[in-house]
């Protein structure tokens, strides 16, 4: 593994070194403060601060892995489970072998849930979690970089700027992927795309497939290469989606103005945001693997498509903002929940903005009715 270090998640013998690192950086305990008390500031800061430092102390007196690290994530997990969603459900897995390593690629809508949800899930019916792929784009702070990789995620470079920077980077992602799986025999979660989909079209880039297929041997058909990777597609869908505002405030930007310029550190907001923010109803559906004779990156991608907009769960935030014929059977409590929510939520924005929101809610039906036609 020494030719992953740059990349791969820490391992056992690192789990006391980082959380001593961790606790000790000032920024880390202040960021926690803050997420609690957002103007917290001055004496009131550092007390509190060495307080959160004793307490976090205690916390991890006997953390001494990996495995135990993560039992004590999913206590905060299972806490934000049941204090931001209405429900979360998932289908499929009874379908899949997970005796055998497989790669699970999801739509994106959220930096840190969609896997985080996969890893819930796939814990709480008894299996080892996954290896999370996550951009080191969102590293911007040593501690998140620390945190990320103590709860088993291996790094995606993706700053190199000179091509044959960029080509290296994309092997050794895809040698690391490929060891993971055949070697180690751990799980992956893996994004469709760069990015999330804040537009709430699930598009796979056939890049992904690309780089996946840059470790295969010579000798071997592309298509026996994508069968032994066993990719499950996985559809994410979110009732309420607690980064929707930010989200269509950026589309907008973006349509006026060409661009959109990120603050500093903007990706860790959202990711704050995404998990104390309301979600609703939540469902996550394992397809079964991929099987099919393969011939390149864009037919993989398009399968992808198709069974992750297809197993889509529709919610009533989907219907109320396509404001189309709504299926019968959708609790009429629920439709008014969501009426209430789209009211609330562009009260206060531009008819840019608002249109943006309706459009990324409705997204998701009109791509499975082109997918149907």
């Amino acid at each position: 593994m020494s030719q992953f270090d740059s990349i791969r998640p820490y391992q056992d013998s690192e789990v006391k070194s980082t959380l001593k690192r961790l606790i000790n950086d000032p920024e880390f305990t202040s960021t926690l403060i803050k997420f609690r008390f957002p103007r917290a500031r001055g004496a009131f800061l550092a007390l509190t601060s060495f307080a959160l430092r004793q307490v976090l102390k205690f916390k991890v007196r006997n953390v001494t892995k990996v495995y135990d690290f993560q039992v004590m994530v999913e206590r905060y997990m299972a806490h934000m489970v049941k204090t931001t969603t209405s429900q979360l459900s998932s289908s499929g897995l009874d379908h899949l072998d997970l005796s055998k390593p497989h790669l699970f690629i999801s739509n994106h809508r959220d930096i840190a849930l969609d896997p985080a949800f996969v890893n819930y899930i796939l814990h709480n019916n008894g299996q080892d979690t996954v290896q999370i792929a996550i951009g080191d784009n969102l590293l911007t702070k040593p501690w998140v970089a620390d945190m990320m990789r103590l709860n088993r995620s291996f790094i995606v470079k993706r700053s190199a700027s000179a091509k044959r920077e960029k080509l290296a980077n994309l092997k050794e992602l895809s040698a690391y992927i490929q060891h993971t799986l055949n070697k180690t025999g751990d799980h992956i979660w893996i994004a469709q795309r760069e990015g999330r989909a804040k537009d709430g079209l699930d598009i796979t880039n056939s890049a992904l497939i690309s780089m996946l297929a840059l470790n295969k041997p010579k000798e071997q058909s592309f298509a026996e290469y994508i069968s032994q990777l066993n990719i499950v597609p996985v559809s994410i869908s979110y009732e309420f989606d607690p980064c929707d505002l930010a989200k269509a405030n950026e589309l907008v930007e973006q349509n006026e103005h060409g661009e959109y310029q990120k603050q500093e550190h903007e990706d860790i907001y959202s990711i704050s945001r995404g998990i104390v923010g309301q979600k609703g109803q939540v469902h996550v559906h394992f397809a079964e693997p991929l099987s099919g004779e393969y011939e390149s990156a864009k037919e993989v991608a398009e399968a992808l498509d198709k069974a992750i907009i297809g197993n889509y769960q529709l919610m009533p935030t989907n219907w109320i903002a396509l404001g189309d014929a709504i299926p019968e059977g959708i609790p009429a409590n629920e439709l008014a929940n969501a009426k209430r929510y789209f009211e609330a939520k562009s009260r206060d924005v531009s008819a840019e903005v608002r249109s943006q929101l309706y459009a990324m809610y409705a997204n998701p039906i009109k791509a499975r009715q082109q997918l149907s036609e």
